[in-house]
């Protein structure tokens, strides 16, 4: 059974967390403190953590900081805040999508669910092979999910890292905002496709080079002018 850490100060919250995603079979744990939530999150494995933003202690955005050094577990952030600086910076520094207070207890379940079937499929896939591709000064290696720029090694989130791998293993193809979250997030109408533009942006600030363009009014592709190098 999936396990989940519900990091949450507000007890009936995090309650309700709780009892609709144990009517869906999961087995989860709570903690109202941001440092024993992290402590947690650290010397424990989950497969998912939901992590408030304002905590005692340490809050949320730390939390995700310090968690993304270490795991690739999917992580969504719970906020309160409607400003979109807030969700921009959580996602900036690891998260993998975020849901603002109040919410809808079925859309929770929902996001867990998509966010947890497609994080088993991906790690489920590692003992297959995968296709690197290599262009210009650009490789990407699927199986150990490494990135190398001019030959010095780029991080990449987990996200950051399924779209980069998403859109170049389809060079040319201009995919919309919508398309490229059902794909790479597996959110289908769930969430918010400015996700994918925060994701982008800081794919490119990582990687130099423009590989990544930006088609006016329809959406995004990997160009690749040439054929790459594939293993």
């Amino acid at each position: 059974m999936k396990r989940i850490l519900v990091i949450e100060d507000e007890v009936s919250i995090a309650e309700m967390q709780r009892d609709y995603l144990e009517l869906e079979g999961y087995i989860v744990e709570i903690e109202h403190n941001g440092t024993k939530g992290y402590q947690r999150a650290e010397s424990e494995n989950f497969d998912m953590l939901i992590i408030d933003i304002m905590l005692p202690d340490m809050d949320g955005f730390e939390i995700c900081r310090r968690i993304r050094k270490l795991k690739d577990t999917p992580i969504l952030m719970v906020t309160a805040k409607t400003a979109s600086i807030d969700k921009i910076r959580g996602l900036g520094i690891g998260a993998d999508d975020y849901i603002t207070k109040p919410f809808d207890p079925a859309e929770l379940v929902a996001r867990v669910k998509a966010h947890l079937s497609r994080y088993t499929r991906v790690k489920g896939n590692n003992g297959e092979k995968g296709v690197e591709i290599v262009y210009r000064d650009l490789k990407i290696q699927p199986l150990s999910r490494r990135v190398f720029h001019k030959e010095e090694e780029v991080f990449l989130t987990a996200k950051e890292f399924d779209l980069l791998y998403f859109l170049s293993s389809n060079p040319n193809r201009v995919f919309s905002k919508d398309q490229i979250f059902n794909k790479v997030w597996g959110l289908q109408s769930l969430g918010d496709a400015g996700t994918v533009v925060v994701h982008l942006t800081h794919i490119r600030e990582k990687i130099p080079m423009d590989y990544i363009e930006t088609v006016r009014g329809v959406g995004y592709r990997f160009s690749m002018q040439e054929e790459g190098v594939r293993g």
